[in-house]
């Protein structure tokens, strides 16, 4: 995706904060924007496997969390699963009942996804909007959206995730920087962190890396990035924490997407609760 079709994506995302300019706030309408482009990301996602993995899962009823789980992930060839027959664009069949519906569709979704969408504490915002006749028009606009992996890869998802906590950040009057960095920071201080590891190049090598404030998870994808340009044979293992909910269901979801191992980005302040 050129610079140009990521920009657009990214307006075209944020411009439905004119559905919500009234009934919230400018400070408030991330608490929106970012849940519903996580989970119509995951429902985009998992569209080409959903009916099979429907049909698999009647077969595993009664079999333990964990076979069901292996069994369904292998299915969609991610870490997560949904076993709703809704997805966005069913949900707008029945508008009278669609608050009920987009909650249950969600608590459809495997455990690491549901934990994801309560730290983004989405359902206070499903009730808001359907009190305020906007969730309609929400669900609507976002299902109208193709988040497929075939138009946008991981990475350049990875960029409207960052874009748009960069500009929610700024509608909340936040200091500059406070959960968002450059990318071109990143990459400098990826640059200066690595210059040093002299065996980057070789084959296999295994490098952990660890951002004890990862926010959105800039750095970590950044990092994996520079050492893939050298070695695409290298295994990277990230791991990475912060306190803020919203900064970490981002980063998580980030991870999920890309095939990382999700379970390795903790919530919590690393200093009194080190993960």
């Amino acid at each position: 995706m050129s610079p140009e079709i990521h920009a657009q994506m990214v307006s075209f995302i944020w411009n439905f904060c004119n559905l919500l300019r009234g009934p919230y706030k400018r400070n408030e309408y991330r608490k929106v924007i970012l849940p519903l482009t996580v989970l119509r990301r995951f429902d985009s996602m998992l569209a080409p496997s959903k009916e099979k993995v429907l049909k698999e899962f009647e077969k595993l009823k009664g079999k333990s969390e964990n076979i069901v789980q292996a069994k369904l992930c292998d299915i969609t060839k991610v870490q997560f699963y949904n076993l709703s027959k809704l997805d966005f664009r069913k949900l707008l069949d029945d508008p009278n009942h669609l608050a009920p519906n987009l909650n249950s569709y969600i608590n459809a979704f495997s455990p690491n996804v549901r934990h994801i969408m309560d730290r983004f504490d989405f359902g206070q915002q499903i009730v808001r909007m359907a009190e305020k006749d906007l969730l309609f028009e929400v669900i609507k606009g976002f299902a109208g959206i193709d988040l497929a992996p075939e138009k946008i890869d991981n990475m350049q998802m990875g960029y409207v995730f960052e874009e748009l906590i960069r500009i929610g950040a700024e509608q909340s009057n936040e200091e500059a920087g406070e959960h968002f960095t450059p990318r071109e920071v990143i990459k400098l201080m990826v640059q200066l962190l690595l210059t040093n590891e002299k065996d980057l190049g070789k084959g296999h090598v295994v490098k952990t890396i660890y951002d004890p404030a990862c926010g959105t998870g800039g750095m970590l994808s950044v990092s994996e990035q520079h050492i893939r340009n050298q070695n695409q044979d290298a295994k990277i293992i990230l791991f990475g924490q912060d306190w803020n909910d919203e900064a970490y269901a981002v980063c998580k979801s980030d991870m999920l997407i890309k095939g990382e191992e999700a379970d390795n980005i903790k919530l919590g302040c690393t200093f009194t609760s080190d993960g």
